[in-house]
């Protein structure tokens, strides 16, 4: 908003402030003709034509005081002083132009009022008393002096609260960043938990029903070997989604079950040599790493398994884990080219960049890219901290 230019009044609250500006006018005009009343002269022409015609003149400037505040202020305060009836109007006008808690504009505004008042003092011809002189400039002093405090304190209310808002919105501008940032990152977790427990059952599960397709010469005992393995597979599916779910649903305060780590890695093989991957694995880790490592070392083999699965039916995957406390988990997933040609299957491109944040988070480097003889190779570096050395630092 242009601080220079206050932002418009409304209808009602325009025409209160002009209605009470004529009203203590109107009280002050109605008393200077009581006064002239007593006096030999009374009240003249211009008391009853000039005096209400300046008074409306100066309400109707009032009207563009934001828009144009410093000419309108000069304006009516110096005709004010000519019109009993527009004394409202001119102290309206001092209020209005002290808001802006200008000193320069306010000192100019107030020195013309003072003076024109003083210019002013003989249009109505009441008689003068002794000290008179200096009524008639104390008087329109006090009175700037009580606008200009009114003004000054009625702007600093506004810019309180022009503050007090703008900090309002700026707060719930963030508090909705924020809450979109949260369901970003929800949505984001969501995708990876269950590309993560999902996609590698499925993907064996797919496996093993395209064998039963493929595979025309596979004995009564075969067919009824993988249409179990099917079945139990996706069963297992199931009850791991339903897990997922769970976990997502669940309270904050409620601690989430353990999740897989290096110690789950020989299951998660033998699962995948059950379903039908041929697949190796060579390890020689030394010591426990902790469960972020653990658990992203677990999600690259599974990740790795899960694409083979998908991309290369019947290849051999060799498995090497490498590293000890103090250095790097390195894995290893390299699969050999597919033994059969085989549809490509749907894929949501998203399991790899899943497992590139992963990997980035635990402060490792993940690469992955087809080998020379049309395989796949997936590796990854995990920094592994020498726990008793962190303790002795």
């Amino acid at each position: 908003m242009n601080m220079d230019v206050a932002a418009r009044l409304g209808w009602w609250q325009q025409t209160w402030r002009l209605v009470a500006a004529a009203a203590v006018g109107a009280l002050l005009w109605l008393s200077t003709g009581v006064v002239l009343r007593g006096q030999a002269t009374g009240p003249g022409s211009w008391f009853f034509i000039g005096d209400p015609l300046v008074a409306l003149g100066c309400l109707t400037a009032l009207v563009w005081r934001r828009r144009y505040p410093l000419a309108v202020a000069m304006t009516v305060v110096i005709a004010s002083t000519a019109s009993a009836l527009a004394s409202g109007a001119g102290f309206l006008a001092m209020v209005s132009i002290s808001t802006r808690r200008r000193p320069v504009e306010i000192g100019v505004v107030a020195l013309a009022l003072v003076t024109a008042s003083q210019l002013a003092g003989g249009i109505y011809p009441i008689q003068n008393t002794p000290g008179a002189m200096w009524y008639q400039l104390v008087f329109p002093v006090l009175i700037a002096g009580i606008a200009v405090a009114m003004g000054m304190a009625i702007g600093a209310r506004r810019v309180e609260v022009r503050t007090l808002r703008d900090r309002a919105e700026s707060a719930e501008r963030e508090q909705t960043a924020r809450a979109a940032q949260a369901r970003a990152l929800e949505r984001n977790r969501i995708a990876r938990e269950m590309h993560d427990v999902l996609a590698h059952r499925i993907s064996l599960v797919a496996m093993q029903a395209g064998v039963l397709d493929h595979r025309g010469d596979l004995t009564a005992e075969e067919n009824r070997v993988l249409v179990r393995s099917i079945a139990d597979g996706s069963h297992q599916a199931l009850e791991e989604l339903r897990d997922v779910l769970g976990v997502l649903r669940a309270d904050p305060g409620r601690p989430e079950p353990p999740q897989p780590s290096l110690d789950r890695i020989p299951d998660l093989v033998a699962d995948a040599r059950t379903s039908g991957l041929d697949v190796t694995l060579t390890t020689t880790v030394t010591g426990t790493p902790s469960d972020v490592v653990g658990r992203t070392c677990y999600r690259i083999v599974q990740e790795g398994l899960t694409n083979a699965a998908k991309h290369a039916p019947g290849a051999h995957v060799h498995i090497t884990l490498e590293g000890t406390a103090g250095g790097t988990l390195d894995v290893s997933v390299r699969n050999s080219p597919a033994a059969r040609a085989t549809s490509p299957p749907p894929a949501s491109g998203f399991g790899l960049l899943g497992l590139g944040e992963r990997v980035t988070l635990a402060g490792g480097e993940l690469d992955h890219h087809p080998t020379t003889g049309h395989g796949y190779l997936l590796t990854a570096r995990l920094p592994w901290p020498n726990p008793t050395h962190g303790k002795r630092a």
